[in-house]
């Protein structure tokens, strides 16, 4: 059998916003969707990974910084859309379970289709940190390119098998950043269970750069950045939809 490589995009060795306690992260390479605000582009394309490496080795350089982690830290496994490399991904959950090392799944729910692998991975990881692009199907495929079914059958699969999960939407200024916007988001939280945490994230056009040195022209150019207390109200009012069941 010949070995598996994964694509690496980056890593971050410290992150403290991607799952709980202190986090090492993984971006993995690659992605099929092409949300408006997307400040990765650069991890779009498989073809481009900045590093190339077996899971074994990744976990070897990851348990140099378990004396970090204490008890709630770990491993998040970002992207790009790690889904899309779901062999590695699964063998390195694999190896982190076998080491006792925490593990997340920072994603959008858009892999490869293949139930029966996914299952295995969402069997293997801790958490799903789940990003939630639109909950309405039009705004869906508007806003990524794509349509909502991936994501739907990836959501429904997660909860057959009781994963923990945090919820997550971007707020973008003139886009979503409106209280219909939150009772729709609302009413689509409301019946998902094991649900941790809801956050609401605030746009940011850090990606701006990256499109023109990529060559790529940017969908919401010259947008500034959403209003850090507004999208906090925001966030509030979901906080309280949802507990109004």
């Amino acid at each position: 059998m010949d070995e598996i490589l994964g694509k690496i995009s980056s890593v971050e060795s410290m992150g403290l916003v991607d799952g709980p306690g202190i986090r090492y992260v993984v971006f993995l390479q690659g992605c099929q969707l092409r949300c408006k605000y997307c400040h990765n582009p650069e991890t779009w394309n498989m073809n481009k990974a900045n590093e190339f490496i077996s899971p074994e080795n990744l976990i070897k350089r990851i348990e140099r910084f378990v004396p970090y982690f204490g008890e709630v830290g770990g491993v998040t496994f970002s992207g790009g859309e790690p889904l899309l490399q779901p062999l590695f991904l699964q063998e390195c959950l694999k190896l982190c379970k076998e080491k006792s090392i925490n593990t997340a799944i920072d994603t959008a729910g858009v892999g490869i289709g293949d139930n029966q692998t996914t299952s295995k991975i969402l069997e293997l990881c801790d958490l799903v940190i789940l990003d939630i692009k639109s909950s309405d199907e039009d705004k869906y495929r508007e806003l990524t390119g794509q349509p909502m079914s991936r994501f739907s059958s990836f959501l429904e699969l997660a909860q057959k098998m009781n994963k923990k999960l945090w919820l997550r939407q971007v707020i973008v200024p003139g886009l979503n950043d409106n209280e219909e916007n939150i009772k729709h988001l609302a009413d689509f939280i409301r019946p998902i269970k094991n649900v941790e945490r809801i956050e609401l994230l605030p746009y940011k056009n850090l990606g701006e750069s990256k499109y023109k040195t990529l060559g790529i022209k940017y969908p919401l150019e010259g947008l500034e950045n959403m209003d850090e207390n507004r999208c906090k109200e925001l966030e509030d009012l979901l906080h309280k939809l949802v507990a109004n069941s």
